[in-house]
């Protein structure tokens, strides 16, 4: 994969404190994938081995309420939770463990890029360098507790 991304994983969170050396690393494991409107990158409930960071254009990541059980509010259907752009990054619970994927992620702008990073050649590179690793799993745990956070708040105030 081409060093000319690092500039754009500067500016991703879960990256956040890495050297540019060490962001032209993460870039040169990296593939670069293209999608068009409304396409699907992963679903719910599928296993997980992929980190993507958006290139260019943008996604929604999507929850079904109905896959938790009946609702008795009605009719579900997947709900948005979040629009991401350029800069942002998904899926990256995918290089802490091969667990279920907990919402969906879908293109909605043609000609969406984006740099998807498999666990297993994320693994690699942190064997080879530790504190790329050591970096990036605190930016992910920090990431998480956020998140976590947002969510209880979330259910508080239903």
């Amino acid at each position: 994969m081409s060093t000319s991304y690092a500039h754009i994983l500067r500016d991703v969170d879960i990256l956040a404190d890495l050297s540019l050396e060490r962001l032209e690393k993460v870039a040169s494991i990296g593939e670069e994938r293209t999608y068009q409107g409304t396409e699907i990158v992963f679903k719910e409930n599928t296993t997980s081995t992929e980190l993507y960071i958006i290139l260019e254009g943008r996604i929604e990541i999507l929850v079904d309420p109905s896959t938790l059980g009946p609702s008795v509010d009605g009719p579900t259907g997947a709900k948005t939770i979040a629009v991401l752009r350029r800069g942002e990054s998904f899926g990256e619970v995918a290089l802490v463990d091969q667990g279920i994927r907990t919402a969906s992620a879908m293109c909605v702008k043609d000609g969406t890029k984006l740099l998807v990073v498999k666990q297993n050649e994320f693994d690699k590179l942190c064997q080879v360098d530790f504190e790329l690793g050591y970096v990036v799993m605190r930016n992910i745990a920090a990431d998480l507790s956020f998140k976590l956070r947002q969510t209880d708040l979330m259910v508080r105030s239903l």
